[in-house]
């Protein structure tokens, strides 16, 4: 292998700026296509490391790529694990869950082992150490062909628990299965295999714990602010990650993972959940490191565990994983289609990547039988399951018969009375309407109207980071601060499925923000939210009525519901134009 000292300051300049634009570019254009953008940046990877000398990390890093793979994927688990509010963990879903987990992981892991050392030629170390990198899945594969395929509720529910909770148990594994490789390969007795393991589960509790109380410390005292916040904790999580690793080989994955479930569900922490801008950074540090990862897998490495490693893929995908489904969903109350689609939904990702780059190579160089497979091997099943599953997931769930209905769901922020009544309005047009307000009273109120009430903090119900509102498909901001609405619109832009809508200000310019944010406002230029309030306290009300004509006089058209569900508001740039039979909400009086 090269050095980094072997390319010209030009060359690993030219290699870093296209890193970073190979990565950003394939995720746009990923987007633009509606497809993982895993199924852009592996192949593109692949094909940069092969065709250019300047993009192998390897060769521009030289000793330091493997430690800033180690950092970057503790980075992302720990917002992995800023996702998981156990609090929301329904009980409805626990078991299933749970058994996808513990159940799916272990036949996965085993599965894998036994195919891969008679299929792949591995010696049992490297073949264990396979099996353990497989069982992972993750919410950043998972969740782009869910939001495309738009399964039932309950199945999305499962899924995304599923991916998120088995990525960070699953490194957490792949690193106990790593020194329990490199102890056997010592020679040692079981104790000490154990203790091996037990001080690498000590390390990387401490370190979470640490790294736990200085950060919330951090954050409740200074109070830095969003920007500055995210840095803080982007800074803690690779320091404290940095000083397990120097105690311990690979313990600050563990540290980050507990660092982020501590962090997430301890109460008045200071760290908003899913930050915005910690979001963007870790989901420019997915699409470096699969450039990175993919750019030093050479064709010459892939030439004999091709077909090998398709057929471990077909048997994990067409045997394992629906047997898995089965298991998990014994004596629940999931319908056929739904176990059906549950056992054709396990792509891998970012961690099993990773973590086969971070443990292949440190394995071959100690000498393990075929541990020089693992990166290939893992690369392979990476692309066949993401784009078998990207390709296949939409029509199986239309066969399946578990495509949720294209009726929209929407958030409305606020309580305020007419606010209330709009949520039933909707419902009544045959809407499924979620409802978050600040304030006690307000929420009391929708609870009394019967409404569903989202728990928690306003972005985390909005994105359903808390996996329990996947299924939003826009927001609406009614609250009776113009400042609140036009902030939130701005935050909350790309956090769900459809688009955000706020109200607007009054015309003498009410609000500091509001007058001078841009985002798509509601209802014509009069009807601003203190007008809506001040016309409910004078009698005014919602109503609905089905369209076969013109609006009747003395009412205001705010909104329209198709025949097919689809939510169509008035805003200030037009009013949609009715249709016959599409049901309307009016402003009377």
């Amino acid at each position: 292998m090269s050095s980094a000292s072997a390319l010209s300051d030009d060359q690993v300049l030219l290699g870093l700026g296209l890193i970073v634009v190979l990565a950003v570019g394939s995720q746009l254009l990923a987007s633009r296509l509606r497809v993982p953008s895993l199924i852009i940046l592996l192949p593109v990877g692949f094909t940069a490391g092969a065709l250019t000398d300047e993009v192998n990390p390897e060769e521009l890093l030289g000793a330091g790529f493997s430690p800033m793979v180690s950092l970057a994927v503790a980075v992302i688990l720990y917002d992995a694990g800023l996702g998981l509010d156990l609090k929301r963990f329904r009980a409805h879903t626990r078991r299933v869950v749970v058994r996808l987990i513990w159940c799916g992981g272990l036949l996965t892991a085993v599965s894998a082992a036994l195919l891969a050392g008679v299929l792949l030629g591995m010696s049992d170390g490297a073949a264990v150490m396979l099996g353990a990198i497989l069982i992972v899945s993750g919410p950043t594969v998972v969740g782009p062909l869910l939001h495309f395929v738009r399964p039932t509720d309950r199945l999305q529910h499962v899924l995304v628990w599923e991916g998120t909770l088995i990525d960070p148990l699953g490194a957490i594994l792949g690193a106990l299965v790593f020194h329990g490789v490199v102890v056997a390969g010592r020679r040692k007795g079981l104790g000490s295999e154990l203790a091996e393991f037990a001080l690498s589960a000590v390390v990387g509790l401490a370190g979470g714990v640490v790294g736990t109380a200085v950060l919330v410390t951090l954050l409740r005292r200074l109070r830095p602010g969003a920007v500055l916040g995210t840095t803080v904790q982007l800074a803690a999580v690779i320091g404290v990650a940095a000083a397990c690793d120097v105690i311990r080989d690979d313990t600050g994955l563990i540290a980050a993972v507990l660092m982020g479930l501590a962090v997430a569900n301890l109460p008045r922490s200071g760290v908003a959940a899913r930050d915005p801008f910690f979001e963007t950074l870790v989901h420019l540090v997915i699409g470096l490191l699969f450039i990175s990862i993919s750019a030093t897998v050479s064709p010459q490495s892939l030439r004999h565990v091709v077909l090998p490693t398709l057929g471990l893929v077909a048997v994990l995908v067409l045997a394992v994983r629906p047997l898995v489904a089965a298991v998990a969903s014994l004596g629940t109350d999931l319908t056929r289609g739904e176990r059906g689609f549950l056992g054709w939904m396990a792509p891998r990702g970012i961690v099993a990547a990773a973590t086969a780059s971070t443990f292949s190579a440190t394995l071959a160089d100690k000498g393990v039988g075929g541990a020089s497979k693992i990166l290939p091997a893992t690369f392979l099943v990476i692309v066949a399951t993401v784009t078998l599953y990207g390709l296949t997931a939409a029509p199986v769930a239309k066969r399946l018969g578990v495509v949720r209905p294209s009726r929209s769901r929407p958030l409305l922020v606020g309580g305020d009375p007419w606010v209330v009544d709009l949520g039933l309005a909707l419902r009544s047009a045959g809407l499924e309407v979620v409802m978050w307000a600040g304030h006690d009273a307000q929420r009391e109120r929708i609870a009394a109207a019967g409404l569903e009430l989202a728990p928690g903090e306003l972005f985390a119900a909005a994105t359903g980071s808390g996996a329990e509102l996947e299924g939003l498909t826009g927001v609406l901001l009614l609250t009776d601060e113009p400042d609140f609405n036009a902030l939130a619109s701005v935050s909350l832009q790309g956090g769900v499925e459809g688009a955000v809508y706020r109200l607007g200000p009054a015309a003498d310019t009410e609000g500091v923000v509001a007058p001078y944010t841009g985002g798509q406002v509601l209802f014509d230029a009069p009807l601003t939210g203190a007008e809506l309030a001040r016309r409910y306290d004078r009698g005014a009300r919602l109503v609905t009525r089905r369209l076969d004509g013109p609006v009747p006089a003395a009412h205001h058209l705010l909104f329209l519901v198709r025949l097919d569900g689809t939510l169509l508001p008035v805003t200030r740039s037009g009013a949609p134009t009715p249709r016959s039979g599409d049901i309307a909400v009016l402003l009377r009086g």
